[in-house]
């Protein structure tokens, strides 16, 4: 494809699911220009566009509200080299069902689990929502995160149980990967990078805390103990070091 004018993309800077497309944009060669908001202001832009959260992607010719959607969309007009989705039908097949599993589950669980940890500490809140947003989204953040702490903590249901269910399943989902890498292989479906590798690798970030992630990760010393020993838990799991890879080997 001839791109003849940057995408936009709308996003909050630190959602696993804003990094799965913006990874997806960037190793698929394709320009863009990130417009990251603080909640709950990026609702005042996902409105105009007729969507409820990010990420969104602009074209000249349409707007698409779901990181699934603007993967199929982006490799149906992507370079050969660069698409993400297997032209074998079987192996397409198994790329969609991993793509799908992770962001049904992983993706909710890893949020939850994230959450749980930081939604009382505003310092915390602030690291991760702030990167790059508008000015004054900055300066209102103080006065607006009492009433942001409740919308989350109803919103992604955040409470003691709810969280240890989301560990839970995280290592559910850890073993499975694991299991499929242990026969050997670099990528989990055929011998390319795709689809399934990108949204496991993002969405599974919140738990890995990859150095070369675009946010980057506070020092394990500075996070609750509990939060850190998990973090180092999964990071010496197979599927941990495979995220671990994929992220060092993000912009090559």
């Amino acid at each position: 494809m001839n791109q003849q004018k940057p995408f936009r993309l709308i996003t909050i800077p630190v959602s696993h699911y804003c990094e799965k497309v913006r990874w997806a944009l960037t190793r698929m060669k394709f320009n863009f220009i990130e417009e990251p908001h603080t909640p709950p202001f990026h609702t005042f832009v996902t409105a105009k566009l007729g969507g409820k959260t990010t990420p969104i992607l602009v074209t000249d010719m349409e707007v698409f509200t779901d990181s699934t959607d603007i993967f199929k969309y982006l490799d149906s007009i992507a370079l050969n080299d660069h698409k993400l989705y297997p032209n074998n039908p079987e192996l397409r097949q198994q790329v969609e069902e991993l793509e799908e599993l992770f962001d049904s589950q992983l993706g909710i669980a890893t949020r939850r689990w994230g959450y749980s940890y930081i939604n009382h500490n505003y310092k915390n809140i602030q690291r991760a929502w702030c990167k790059g947003v508008p000015r004054i989204e900055k300066i209102l953040l103080p006065l607006i995160f009492p009433y942001m702490q409740k919308i989350l903590k109803k919103r992604f249901d955040l409470t003691t149980e709810s969280s240890q269910e989301a560990y839970a399943q995280i290592k559910i989902i850890f073993a499975k990967v694991s299991e499929l890498l242990a026969d050997g292989r670099n990528y989990l479906v055929g011998d390319k990078f795709s689809a399934a590798d990108l949204t496991f690798a993002a969405l599974a970030a919140p738990i890995i805390q990859p150095p070369e992630h675009p946010i980057k990760p506070r020092p394990l010393a500075e996070m609750p103990v509990k939060m850190a020993s998990e973090i180092e838990e999964f990071r010496e799991t197979p599927a941990g070091k495979f995220v671990l890879r994929l992220y060092r080997e993000r912009n090559i």
